[in-house]
């Protein structure tokens, strides 16, 4: 196994301990949030390095290219859910959210399946990118209500944006 993904199986179990501290904090400031916060922009951080270490050290791999995407939404759905839990993030935003996950993670398989592989997308980079600061700025502003409708704004035009080009792009391997 390449470091590359060990450190993407590190933020992976980093997941359920994220979850622990923020059902501590039970949504207030204080030091579970902090603690939520820094576990979580670490987590977020090791997206960023586990793929310079795979380009840079030609430690790229099908393994790697599987599981660095899947790690992403784990982590940033179990933050989504939670808020959602909270009040902090409507269900239907959530909603919208795993829809486009769902029908990206089925286009990239039926793509598979016809031999072809759909990379990442710059959209689904920046969409990934500003989740992650946007959850971080909640977790700092725990009771900021025009932050909450902002940064769910952002979340959504991002998600919705990045799914319909990724559609648009590969539409083709759906009919071929």
């Amino acid at each position: 196994m390449t470091t590359a993904s060990k450190i993407t199986l590190a933020r992976i179990f980093m997941i359920p301990v994220l979850m622990f501290t923020l059902y501590m904090s039970g949504g207030e400031g204080g030091m579970w949030m902090r603690i939520s916060l820094a576990v979580f922009v670490i987590a977020s951080l090791t997206d960023f390095v586990d793929g310079q270490i795979a380009r840079k050290c030609n430690q790229v791999s099908d393994f790697g290219k599987f599981l660095d995407p899947l790690a992403d939404k784990l982590l940033t759905i179990a933050v989504l859910t939670i808020f959602c839990e909270w009040g902090w993030l409507p269900a239907w935003a959530l909603m919208i959210v795993l829809t486009r996950e769902f029908a990206v993670t089925g286009l990239r398989l039926v793509a598979v399946g016809k031999g072809t592989v759909i990379a990442a997308a710059w959209s689904g980079k920046i969409k990934t990118a500003s989740t992650m600061i946007g959850l971080s700025a909640l977790m700092i502003f725990t009771h900021n209500t025009v932050l909450f409708w902002l940064v769910t704004a952002v979340i959504l035009l991002t998600t919705i944006y990045s799914g319909v080009e990724y559609f648009v792009k590969n539409w083709k391997c759906l009919w071929q």
